[in-house]
């Protein structure tokens, strides 16, 4: 069914008169031989096909529409990923330069993508089901493309060629500290103003040495560019973890609260994969920005907060409580640090959305609000 574009307030264009032919047929057909349809079929099942299902509380629909319009951002930023570094990108220095991270990264880029546009579908489907209506952000696809080779040229939501990369997620999971209690956390690398793609081919060396020693100046930028991309894979997916359990605090109806924690639980394993290869970027200095990747396993970094195979959470204070002994949890789990506005707020101070409209931000703000307002409603689904 074709999307409605994202206009705040407007009625939902869904329709689904389409699916009563074949029933009214099979329905004329059995009271013909004298048997009644209410007999053979379930009541729910009657009821879902004369889509006569209960209305979803607003909260919930609130929710369900800004996690769609997050999935659509993460969409379009992951293609862009997979384009030109995931197994079947066309940028092979990109691709290469990836490889000194895992070699399994251009395989992870394509299934995440994937997992990415399957959730964007299935919420906006989902919704429509449900007689609400779906998010459509196609009006504001106009932010420039890459100009490196293996990348489409078309519009996008998102900016990944200059990115300003909040890495404290790296040390906040090797704390035993708890942002939600007002824990701050250091950053790993410091990554301003970087791309996380190749912005051209002038960025695009012949080829990459391997094992991982880039000595050209076109090979040191292209391996910074890599670990760019690598640490904000993991900045992405660590924001959805929270992101996910959160809303899921909020929802009223027990088949939506379904959906947010099933689909949270890919959130969550998608940031774990991310977490494991941020920790292998390559010890290297970008010539022409100056953002440098350290070895964190050597002074001045080392230690627990920085040693790069300590990839599980480490237990964190938790729930207000006496005696409440630490534990190992998503973090943040509150509105203030990783709501839906907190979310779109952080994907701006990124740079994820330099250059966008504002349009954008006012949609994408309203969306945020008024899931953030959701709460936990008394809600009858039978």
């Amino acid at each position: 069914m074709k999307e409605e574009p994202l206009e705040p307030g407007s009625a939902s264009g869904a329709d689904r008169k389409s699916q009563q032919p074949s029933f009214i047929r099979r329905r004329s057909f059995l009271q013909g031989l004298g048997v009644s349809s209410a007999m053979l079929l379930p009541t729910t099942l009657l009821a879902d096909r004369d889509d006569r299902r209960k209305k979803l509380p607003r909260g919930d629909v609130a929710i369900l529409r800004f996690l769609a319009a997050a999935e659509l951002i993460e969409s379009d930023l992951w293609e862009q990923y997979n384009e030109l570094g995931g197994v079947k990108g066309g940028n092979a220095a990109y691709q290469l330069a990836l490889e000194n991270l895992d070699s399994d990264m251009p395989q992870y880029i394509a299934d995440n993508t994937d997992d990415e546009r399957s959730h964007a579908a299935f919420l906006n489907a989902y919704l429509e089901s449900r007689g609400d209506q779906p998010v459509n952000l196609d009006a504001f696809r106009m932010l420039p493309s890459s100009q490196a080779t293996g990348a489409k040229q078309k519009g996008r939501l998102t900016n990944l060629m200059n990115l300003n990369v909040d890495t404290s997620w790296y040390t906040r999971y090797r704390s035993e500290e708890n942002p939600d209690f007002g824990a701050t956390f250091p950053q790993a690398v410091h990554i301003v103003g970087e791309p996380a793609i190749p912005v051209d081919d002038a960025d695009t060396p012949p080829g990459m040495m391997q094992p991982p020693v880039p000595v050209t100046h076109q090979q040191r930028r292209m391996q910074a560019i890599a670990n760019t991309a690598g640490f904000h894979f993991a900045f992405i997916e660590q924001g959805g973890s929270s992101l996910y359990t959160i809303m899921s605090l909020k929802v009223t109806s027990l088949e939506v609260l379904r959906i947010v924690v099933s689909i949270g639980g890919t959130e969550v394993n998608h940031f774990a994969v991310w977490h494991d290869k941020a920790g292998n970027a390559v010890n290297v200095t970008d010539p022409e920005t100056g953002v440098t990747f350290p070895d964190l396993n050597a002074p001045p970094f080392g230690g627990e907060e920085f040693q790069t195979n300590l990839i599980f959470p480490e237990p964190c204070d938790f729930l207000k409580g006496e005696k409440l002994p630490p534990c190992s949890v998503i973090r943040p789990s509150l509105d203030q640090n990783g709501g839906a506005v907190a979310t779109i707020k952080a994907f701006t101070e990124g740079g994820l959305f330099l250059g966008q409209s504002g349009g954008f931000f006012a949609a994408a703000m309203e969306l945020a609000n008024a899931a953030d307002a959701a709460h936990r409603e008394r809600f009858d689904e039978d």
